[in-house]
C-alpha cells in the first residue's frame, strides 16, 4: 500500500517529507527535563537512523513518554536539544508536525462518530485536500485492518480496534517518523499480535519507528535496536546482536544435580575460572569470567569430586529478558 503524501497542510503549502541521505531521523543531545527538584529526562543522547525499529523499554514513569512528548514538540526540554530529520524540533514546529506521527498512551476519540468520520477529520486537520482524503481514509483502513468497521461507531470498537484506529490517525499524512508510546498497552493477547504485525507491516513500509514498552518480548520480534531507561538514564542502547554479545562476554552455564546442590555450589564457588554461582529453579547458574573457555571443566571438577552426580550441564539459552538481566546487573534499583 502507498500512501499519498502530496497533499497539503492548512497553509496550503505541499507536505515535506526530507529524507537527506545521511541525516538521522531523529538526534538527541544531552536532553534533559526537570520538574521541580524531579528529573523526568536525564541528559538522553540517542541517534535514530532512517528505517531504525527503536525498542524503547522502561518500567512507568522511567522517562519514555517525557522523550516522546519533546520529540512530537508537546514539551520543552529543560536543557539539551531534538532533531527530526535534521531540524531542531524547538525552532522547527511545523515541519516537525508534518514529519512525525506520534500516538500517546492514552489518546481521546470522537466517540459520536464513525471510524471513517474520525479519519476523515484529521486529514482535514492536516489540510488534505478533500479530493484526496477519501482514498487516503480508505488506504490507511485497508493497511490497519479496519476497513470492515469504517461504518461502526468508534465507541462500539474494542480496545484493540481502538488502539489500531489510533495507529491509522497517525498515518493519514505518511509520516516517515512514527512516535509509538505504548501501543500494545491494555491488549489481550490476540490483540497484541495483530498490533505486532501491524508494526512488522510500518517496519517494511520504511518507517523510522521509535516504540515504547514495558514488556521485552513485545520489542523483540521486529525492533532492530533496544535502549533501556531506568530513571530519566539511559542506560543500555545497541542493536539486538550488539546487545546478545554484550551479554555473551560471561556465559552462563545451567547445572543440574541429583539430590542437594549446596555441596556442587560451594565447590564451583572456589573456582577462579568462575565469576558467581546463583541457584535458581531447582539448578545451579554458573557465570564463567572468561568468554572463550569452554564449560568442560565444571563436568571434570564436579566428577572429581567423588560425592556429586551430575544429572546435566547445558549452556544457557539467552532470551531477550536474560540479555536485560545481564546487562543492567547492578544498575537498576
Amino acid at each position: 500500500m502507498t500512501l499519498q503524501t502530496d497533499a497539503s497542510f492548512n497553509s496550503g503549502q505541499p507536505v515535506t517529507h526530507l529524507k537527506v541521505a545521511g541525516t538521522p531521523a531523529i538526534v538527541t543531545e544531552n536532553l534533559t527535563r526537570r520538574y521541580g527538584s524531579l528529573t523526568a529526562l536525564d541528559k538522553l543522547s540517542l541517534t535514530l537512523e532512517s528505517g531504525d525499529v527503536f525498542g524503547y523499554i522502561g518500567p512507568n514513569g522511567a522517562g519514555k513518554s517525557t522523550t516522546m512528548k519533546i520529540l512530537a514538540g508537546l514539551l520543552e526540554p529543560t536543557e539539551g536539544k531534538a532533531f527530526v530529520l535534521g531540524r531542531e524540533v524547538s525552532r522547527h514546529g511545523d515541519f516537525v508536525r508534518r514529519n512525525i506521527g506520534y500516538m500517546p498512551d492514552t489518546f481521546g476519540v470522537y466517540e459520536d462518530l464513525k471510524v471513517f468520520e474520525y479519519l476523515e477529520f484529521f486529514a482535514s486537520a492536516y489540510g488534505l485536500p478533500r479530493r484526496q482524503r477519501r482514498k487516503i481514509v480508505n488506504d490507511v483502513l485497508d493497511l490497519t485492518d479496519l476497513s470492515h468497521k469504517r461504518d461502526a461507531l468508534v465507541d462500539s470498537l474494542s480496545r484493540g480496534m481502538q488502539q489500531r484506529l489510533g495507529l491509522a490517525r497517525v498515518l493519514v499524512h505518511d509520516p516517515p517518523v512514527l512516535l509509538l508510546d505504548e501501543p500494545a498497552s491494555g491488549l489481550d493477547p490476540r490483540a497484541r499480535i495483530e498490533i505486532r504485525e501491524l508494526l512488522k507491516e510500518l517496519q517494511r513500509l520504511g518507517k523510522t519507528i521509535l516504540v515504547s514498552s514495558h514488556i521485552l518480548s513485545e520489542l523483540g520480534e521486529f525492533c532492530n535496536k533496544l535502549g533501556i531507561i531506568e530513571r530519566g538514564r539511559l542506560i543500555i542502547t545497541g542493536t539486538i546482536d550488539e546487545l546478545m554479545a554484550r551479554a555473551r562476554l560471561h556465559p552462563t552455564i545451567c547445572v543440574r544435580v541429583v539430590g542437594d546442590s549446596t555441596p556442587a555450589a560451594n565447590l564451583l564457588r572456589q573456582d577462579p575460572r568462575i565469576d558467581r554461582v546463583e541457584c535458581a529453579n531447582g539448578e545451579l547458574v554458573v557465570t564463567l569470567r572468561d568468554p572463550n573457555l569452554h564449560h568442560h571443566f565444571i563436568i571434570e571438577k564436579l566428577v572429581q569430586a567423588g560425592n556429586i552426580q551430575l544429572h546435566s550441564v547445558t549452556p544457557q539459552q539467552l532470551k531477550l529478558e536474560d540479555v536485560f538481566l545481564r546487562l543492567t546487573r547492578g544498575m537498576v534499583q
